[in-house]
């Protein structure tokens, strides 16, 4: 079967590298073009080191565009972590057509930042699906699907690389057997249960102190490592990554403002939020992600400061 992968980044080149190594026949691979004075995307790097024909067209609604991959012959497109909108034109191009990851549990968490979201929101479970996309926003057929839980630990990083990353690769692979088989499933999504997100952004990542902490502490986890949480102190936004939540047993002795620190210790600095206190370990201003400590001292944090 001649398969052509598509994608980009550390995920795309995942999935390319273990097609490869079982043996798959790929005959070529599409990867997103680099923005000016970017480094070449590990996907493309891969696929050149395996003597691969790389193509990066800027748009997949020039039929131009979909006369080239016609002429690849492809049986399957297997599409891993693509951003750019790809029509049905090209999409039922191959034989079999194209499969696609998405990191939610579709039809829940469509859009672009559904590890965020499910974390934000509070959901305990979590997992991926491989399915026969369409002009819609993640809305095709269902191929298969995978759950994880998430934990009241977890941030987007444990749960997208060390499991939603993994397990995708092997799903991936599943997904091509399943068709090459000729088994693969067509299950239709659920209309009813849909639920849309739109991109995690800096504008919805930013911490009101004067909500309860259990809400806080799933921001600052669905935030980490992109966006970042932030907050507000004298003028310097201040993005938080690590904090520990403090539940206060009785919201009236917590002490202090909202927002307000009120202590600073050499491993952090502990926050007042609306029924408790964060200790904060992890920081990052106007450089690299560094120890709360290390920053408090540096920038002469004092009790008494107070985050907006």
């Amino acid at each position: 079967m001649r398969i052509v992968v598509h994608g980009q980044q550390a995920f795309g080149k995942a999935v390319l590298e273990a097609l490869l190594q079982r043996g798959e026949n790929v005959v070529a691979v599409y990867v997103a073009p680099e923005k000016p004075g970017q480094k070449p995307d590990a996907l493309k790097e891969a696929a050149l080191a395996a003597g691969l024909p790389v193509y990066q067209p800027t748009s997949y609604r020039n039929p131009e565009v979909w006369e080239e991959f016609r002429a690849l012959k492809p049986d399957l497109q297997v599409m891993a972590f693509v951003t750019l909108f790809v029509p049905e034109e090209f999409l039922n191009i191959p034989t079999h057509g194209s499969i696609q990851y998405h990191p939610s549990l579709l039809p829940a968490y469509r859009g672009p930042s559904a590890i965020n979201w499910a974390i934000i929101k509070g959901e305990t479970e979590t997992g991926l699906s491989i399915f026969w996309p369409d002009n819609g926003l993640d809305t095709g057929d269902v191929l298969l699907q995978k759950r994880t839980p998430i934990g009241p630990k977890d941030t987007v990083g444990s749960v997208y690389f060390d499991r939603l990353f993994p397990m995708g690769v092997e799903a991936m692979l599943e997904a091509v057997d399943l068709v090459k088989a000729g088994k693969a499933p067509r299950i239709k999504q659920d209309e009813s249960k849909a639920t849309y997100e739109g991109r995690c952004g800096p504008e919805n990542a930013h911490i009101d102190w004067g909500k309860p902490w259990q809400q806080i502490d799933r921001l600052i986890r669905g935030c980490n490592p992109s966006p970042g949480a932030w907050s507000n102190l004298d003028g310097l936004r201040l993005r938080i990554f690590d904090a520990t939540p403090l539940p206060a047993k009785d919201p009236k002795g917590i002490g202090g403002k909202m927002g307000e620190v009120v202590a600073v210790e050499a491993d952090g600095f502990t926050v007042v939020c609306a029924d408790g206190r964060f200790k904060v370990t992890r920081v990052q201003a106007d450089g690299p992600k560094i120890p709360a400590g290390e920053w408090a001292a540096s920038a002469q944090l004092a009790p008494g400061a107070r985050f907006t």
